[in-house]
């Protein structure tokens, strides 16, 4: 009698970097008959992986290096769970998944929502929260505006690689809060402080008042990691700068939630997509 062999495991490429997609992956791996390929882009010093998966740290070379990627290592399925605002990478597996025809999913968490209470100034991006911090005037106690040459002194949460946007800037005074030491060109008036999320509220609401905060500059990240400093600018009457998210690659579907990510990937045919395909017909 021949037993009939079991079908190889779909090879899931998932590009994290993000909370959701740690646990995407562990639920993933717990599914029989999935290879889950964890990709980080090997930014951070210590990233934080999960325990049950392979891991593949490092670069594609843009959509044509990871469309190769894509095809040599026979990927069936691609989530990009990576960064809200990592737009080049989503952009680079948007590409790679129409030129290979490997399925792609979108996983992004939700964004934060202004609450009664909170003074919100919306910027459409990076360079314009730079431009906004450069003219902005510190409130006085009484709720009046302060001096027009009065520094501010502002706390940035948007990461290492965006302070150089700010590094022109000689009024402010920034407090930068980052994972790694910053590099490149810096503002001259900062200080950083190396931490990791979460965060929560008496924590923020103390290091607000303990450097005198006039301004918080944020990202429209979402999630619970860090969202407590908003609530603290709310609580102590702070405006916060909100940078708003990049739009993602039009036609690719998107979900906000692990589970819906995860009976994504399960509900997908078992046959290979129509570029695997053709890759085993050639080899």
């Amino acid at each position: 009698m021949t037993v009939p062999a079991r079908p190889a495991p779909r090879r899931v490429l998932l590009l994290g970097g993000t909370g959701e997609g740690r646990r995407l992956a562990v639920t993933l791996a717990a599914e029989a008959g999935l290879d889950i390929v964890y990709s980080l882009a090997g930014r951070v010093r210590d990233p934080q992986v999960p325990p049950s998966c392979r891991v593949r740290i490092g670069g594609f070379g843009g959509p044509a290096g990871l469309a190769d990627h894509l095809r040599a290592e026979r990927i069936d399925a691609m989530v990009d769970a990576t960064h809200p605002f990592a737009a080049r990478m989503s952009a680079a597996a948007a590409a790679a998944a129409a030129a290979t025809g490997v399925p792609l999913l979108i996983l992004n968490r939700p964004g934060w929502h202004e609450r009664p209470g909170d003074d919100w100034r919306r910027v459409p991006s990076l360079p314009a929260a730079a431009d906004l911090v450069d003219r902005f005037t510190p409130a006085r106690p009484d709720g009046n505006d302060g001096e027009p040459g009065q520094a501010p002194r502002v706390f940035l949460t948007t990461g290492r690689t965006d302070l150089a946007l700010f590094a022109d800037q000689h009024r402010p005074w920034f407090l930068a809060r980052c994972v790694d030491p910053p590099t490149g060109t810096l503002p001259p008036r900062l200080t950083v402080i190396l931490d990791r999320g979460p965060f929560d509220v008496a924590g923020e609401t103390e290091l607000l008042r303990r450097h005198a905060i006039d301004a918080v500059v944020t990202k429209d990240s979402g999630g619970t990691m860090t969202a407590a400093k908003l609530t603290a600018a709310r609580d102590l009457g702070l405006p916060v700068i909100m940078v708003d998210r990049p739009s993602t690659p039009p036609g690719v579907p998107l979900v906000t939630g692990v589970e819906a990510a995860a009976h994504w990937l399960t509900a997908l045919p078992t046959e290979p997509t129509n570029g695997f395909a053709a890759l085993l017909e050639s080899s």
